[in-house]
């Protein structure tokens, strides 16, 4: 059970990130790599997008170039390396390795793995609710914060409801600071917490 290609059946990749492909054997004495070529199965295109040989490396697929890695200095390593990861690249990728042995005969042997590709899904902000009515004695200093949680960046603002039902903008950071209070400043205050 010498020289196998040991892998993944399935990767779970997420849009826009970079994932890797194991593909790896242990080296054997007496038997020198050849080749190595990934290929792909998917919608877009099917065929090798890399090969590597004797006379360097070469990104087959338009799709995959300046997108795709494998390990150079990593004797048995031949993992692919995506980076941005797109919708589109889900497919079934298979690594095939050919080895010369001593006496000149050649053994090659492959794995596929199905990658998913994965868009993880932005979430509104959901903002914790503050308890209601805040009794505070003139001069005193207070702040109210606005605390929501959902998908990164969210950007914040806190108004003033007027008596004509108008909002009054005070502040667009998380944190209102009141210093000085006079009983004028008494009224409804609100957040509103915005993500893209």
């Amino acid at each position: 059970a010498f020289l196998d290609l040991v892998g993944p059946s399935e990767i779970k990749g997420v849009w826009r990130a970079s994932a890797t492909l194991p593909c790896t054997y242990v080296p054997v004495k007496d038997f020198v790599q050849q080749t190595l070529t990934w290929a792909v199965v998917h919608d877009q295109s099917s065929g090798a997008l890399f090969r590597r040989d004797s006379s360097g490396d070469y990104i087959l697929l338009s799709e995959y170039r300046n997108r795709v890695q494998v390990p150079k200095d990593a004797p048995g390593n031949v993992s692919l390396h995506i980076l941005k990861l797109e919708m589109s690249d889900r497919g079934s990728y298979t690594c095939q390795v050919t080895w010369r042995a001593s006496n000149n005969s050649l053994i090659a042997k492959e794995i596929t793995t199905k990658v998913e590709v994965d868009k993880v899904a932005a979430t509104k902000p959901i903002i914790r609710a503050g308890e209601m009515g805040l009794r505070v004695p003139a001069g005193a200093r207070t702040s109210l914060t606005c605390e929501a949680s959902g998908s990164p960046p969210i950007s914040y603002r806190w108004f003033r409801s007027t008596p004509e039902g108008k909002a009054l903008l005070l502040s667009s950071q998380a944190e209102l600071v009141m210093d000085n209070l006079h009983p004028s400043d008494s009224g409804t205050y609100y957040c509103e917490a915005e993500n893209r």
